[in-house]
């Protein structure tokens, strides 16, 4: 199949971008020809993998603006993709670009190619305009992919339930495409000596670690996880948090920091790039994913749970639908009875007392990923769901006699 993949995501700059570029991957391996059409903010871009077309397109980060103008650019650019490349699919996220594919709908009648909307995540915690805004779009974007659109994916069975549900939607028609983790890059094996000597390097030989990489968002329990450490300062001094990213919430972090006099046990290191993580993670004795019970991350599919678990490390995480999901009750991952600090400090102790035990529980982890969420996994899963749509009877005939 020709698929090609739209988003407004940015290359050069994004820490997210890596679930894009993996799925394209995998499919490519499936022996698909994959383009990624998505914006830089610099002219020059290189895509490692040459399987992968990559056609960049150069805008600046400008917010409000930068999705008017990539928009605008879709207008014209879409039909003239569809009638030269003639993709069988467009895979697009639900943003106000959805807007500029309804005249390349026109156009696909006579190429033939299927739109198929992508979510990853729906609107929450809406308290301002720009929130009311993106609410907005993404309602918008449902809505033309439910009339015009050859299929919805969601990235959790859950989230797929609470927008079928929401826009009356049948479930059956609906897929699901989890994230992933590549367990070739992910192998403890290979970053084994690379961690012994980054541990060297940040003085945590004798230490105790506790790993959390990505964005510092306030809607992530952080700051809680940096008290927690506070707490745990006199009872066990060698149990260090470990930051690796960067984010909204670092000056508020660094602030807590500043307070608590935890400058010992705490360490925030800026972003590196994606095939270095690995080692990083390598140096940890538990990862953490302090996600609040909150609807930002109930029904999500959190990328760096099935990086840690990729990693053999036992990981802390909030007892939501998003970590229920891949962990279920196995000991790779120690559950969070809130994201208060006091429930973060008594899982962090858990840990450390059980520290003994971490290597034999991490293992079962990796199994759990190579099972279930490598990315070849989902690319089989999204090749099945693009090969049913082939096979379903299009509803386009009583579309195309309105407009």
């Amino acid at each position: 199949m020709r698929i090609s993949f739209v988003s407004a995501l940015r290359l050069d700059i994004d820490m997210h971008k890596t679930r894009e570029l993996e799925m394209a991957k995998a499919l490519a391996e499936r022996g698909h020809t994959i383009t990624l059409v998505a914006t830089v903010s610099k002219r020059h871009f290189q895509m490692l993998d040459e399987r992968i077309n990559l056609i960049p397109i150069p805008i600046r980060c400008v917010p409000l603006i930068s999705p008017l103008i990539w928009a605008g650019v879709l207008l014209f650019f879409l039909p003239i993709h569809v009638l030269v490349s003639r993709p069988d699919f467009i895979i697009m996220d639900p943003e106000i670009s959805v807007l500029s594919s309804i005249p390349t709908l026109i156009a696909s009648r006579l190429s033939k190619v299927k739109f198929i909307l992508d979510v990853r995540s729906t609107p929450v915690e809406v308290l301002d305009f720009p929130d009311r805004l993106e609410e907005f779009l993404f309602n918008v974007s449902v809505l033309v992919a439910k009339k015009l659109f050859a299929g919805i994916v969601a990235v959790t069975s859950e989230m797929k339930s609470q927008v079928c549900r929401k826009f009356d939607i049948d479930q059956r028609t609906a897929g699901v495409w989890s994230n992933g983790a590549p367990t070739d890059l992910f192998d403890p094996q290979n970053s084994l000596i690379d961690s012994v000597k980054l541990r060297e390097k940040f003085a945590l030989t004798k230490k105790f670690v506790v790993f959390y990489h990505g964005i510092f968002s306030p809607h992530r329990a952080l700051t809680e996880t940096v008290e927690a450490i506070h707490m745990l300062r006199q009872k066990h001094p060698e149990v260090v948090f470990f930051l690796l990213g960067s984010g909204p919430s670092i000056s508020r972090i660094e602030d807590v920091i500043q307070q608590k006099g935890l400058q010992i046990n705490t360490i925030v290191h800026g972003p590196v790039p994606y095939e270095d993580v690995p080692k990083f993670i390598g140096l940890c004795d538990v990862g953490i994913v302090p996600a609040p019970d909150i609807p930002d991350w109930r029904f999500q599919s959190p990328l760096k749970l099935m990086e840690y678990l990729a990693m053999e490390k036992v990981t802390i995480v909030s007892d939501i639908p998003a970590c229920r999901e891949i962990v279920d009750d196995e000991k790779c991952g120690i559950y969070l009875q809130s994201c208060t600090p006091f429930e973060i400090a008594k899982s962090i102790e858990y840990a450390y007392i059980n520290k003994d035990r971490l290597d034999g529980w991490g293992k079962v982890g990796r199994r759990i990923i190579q099972e279930n969420y490598t990315w070849e996994k989902v690319g089989e899963r999204v090749e099945h769901y693009l090969l049913s749509i082939d096979l379903r009877p299009q509803k386009r005939s009583a579309l195309w006699a309105t407009i």
